[in-house]
């Protein structure tokens, strides 16, 4: 565990040192990466280079003056991407899903295979709800476990809560054609209640060229606590699985696959 510059900013993260093929995980938001490291990190972990980092505002790392944007956070991205030195697969959770779609839009070269967890391309695709308090036992609980990691303490916690709800009402703002020029191979994952609408999810994953779709059963947003084995299981066989799939009976990728 150390801190590297990203972009000039001084960011927590983790990159272990085995010699095979390297998994990003991308935290949520308000989360850590710490969410995902202790929950499949370590069944990935047997098979893969797991690295992770702590986006600006969240878990160890500090933030700034700036408000947060998916682009920002894809801009991130792909500075840890060029330090872990290497191309990888990226395995984004809720706001690190955006993340990953936007960073393989952009820097195919830097990617492998993404797959994509409770993550919305458009901030219409959510679920109505209210947004995160600022103030209640809800806030304070979530106050205790920000100021036990982020070195700007307990008194940021409410501006990062802010900043945060500024940004789930008002983005990503991706379109089905712009996904249809992800060519990097896509799992898109999600539970059977989530917080993105089903209709939002399969619009997701029938715009994205060849990729694989997993709906969760008895699962929610947190299907990576609610059944860690498997969804580690599956996303490790999504990633060491031979490109392009085959199947008996091929309808939706019989005119894009070989």
């Amino acid at each position: 565990m150390a801190h590297v510059k990203l972009n000039g900013h001084r960011t927590w993260c983790f990159v272990s040192d085995k010699r095979a093929p390297a998994v990003v995980l991308l935290h949520g938001g308000l989360s850590s990466s710490a969410s995902l490291l202790g929950s499949i990190g370590p069944i990935l972990e047997r098979k893969f280079r797991i690295a992770a980092f702590d986006r600006r505002g969240h878990g160890k790392t500090a933030d700034t003056d700036e408000d947060f944007h998916y682009e920002t956070m894809a801009d991130e991205t792909i500075a840890f991407l060029e330090h872990v030195g290497r191309r990888s697969h990226l395995v984004g959770h809720s706001d690190g899903g955006i993340v990953a779609l936007l960073v393989a839009r952009r820097r195919p070269d830097l990617v492998r295979r993404i797959v994509v967890v409770g993550a919305n391309f458009h901030h219409n695709g959510l679920v109505p709800s209210s947004p995160m308090p600022v103030e209640g036992p809800v806030f304070d609980e979530w106050v205790q476990r920000y100021a036990e990691r982020s070195p700007d303490g307990a008194v940021h916690a409410r501006a990062v809560v802010e900043k945060a709800n500024r940004l789930f009402a008002s983005e990503p703002t991706l379109t089905v054609d712009e996904l249809a020029a992800i060519t990097v191979p896509t799992l898109v994952m999600a539970g059977d209640d989530e917080v993105i609408s089903l209709s939002h999810t399969c619009a997701l994953y029938e715009a994205i060229p060849d990729a694989q779709l997993c709906v969760m059963p008895g699962t929610s947003h947190a299907l990576l606590k609610e059944r860690t084995k498997e969804c580690s299981r599956l996303i490790s066989h999504f990633l060491r699985s031979p490109w392009p799939v085959e199947t008996f009976m091929p309808v939706r990728r019989r005119t894009t696959s070989p």
